[in-house]
């Protein structure tokens, strides 16, 4: 049957390793023995198929190259000025506990000579944060993919984010936002760095 016209583009593909699947698949169901489950009852019979499958989605950023992606949409331009892409989801999975944190990342950079198209900017953001990660990491290693290819005169990446491993066991502080903060190049300068930290703070109207 034809798929109506607005829903054209918007499909949603997803991608697994068959082999993986089916050892990941394995585990997932003595995971659930282990802690005590019947891996045969109704309500748990699919699940390490799902979870396998769920695990390769959260983590496929190793399959992608954030630097690939930049110069994928690489252009020569003169513009020397603040570029700024605000309001990132993130979605990650922390390595200590393997339990998600959530948030969102900041990131400009000033060009010197190129600039990338601005999907490309959160694509970067997406292949990192769908790996195992600490957010510290995280936002370093946004900032050193765009410095190193396209050699802007400053990176700046900021990210804050809710980690689910605090509120849900440990400390348990359910409303605790942590931030993070990377700068190359002139956003070193308190200047332009307070420039930029008030252009993502302002709500666009």
């Amino acid at each position: 049957m034809k798929k109506p016209k607005e829903l054209l583009g918007y499909e949603k593909i997803e991608k697994y390793d068959p082999d993986n699947l089916k050892k990941l698949q394995y585990h997932y169901k003595e995971i659930l023995k282990l802690v005590g489950e019947d891996a045969k009852r109704e309500g748990l019979q699919e699940t390490p198929f799902r979870q396998a499958k769920s695990i390769q989605f959260l983590t496929q950023g190793y399959d992608h190259d954030p630097q690939e992606i930049l110069k994928s949409a690489k252009f020569k331009e003169d513009y020397r000025e603040m570029v700024i892409v605000k309001d990132i989801e993130i979605f990650s999975l922390c390595e200590h506990h393997l339990i998600p944190f959530i948030g969102k990342a900041h990131v400009a950079y000033i060009p010197n000579g190129y600039i990338t198209g601005l999907s490309k900017i959160a694509r970067v953001v997406e292949a990192y944060s769908r790996r195992l990660q600490v957010q510290e990491r995280l936002t370093t290693q946004i900032k050193e993919a765009i410095q190193q290819t396209l050699n802007p005169l400053g990176v700046a990446v900021v990210i804050e984010a809710k980690h689910l491993c605090m509120a849900m066991r440990g400390i348990q502080k359910q409303n605790s936002v942590t931030t993070t903060s990377d700068f190359t190049g002139a956003f070193e300068r308190a200047e332009t760095r307070a420039e930029f930290i008030s252009l993502i703070s302002s709500k666009f109207s």
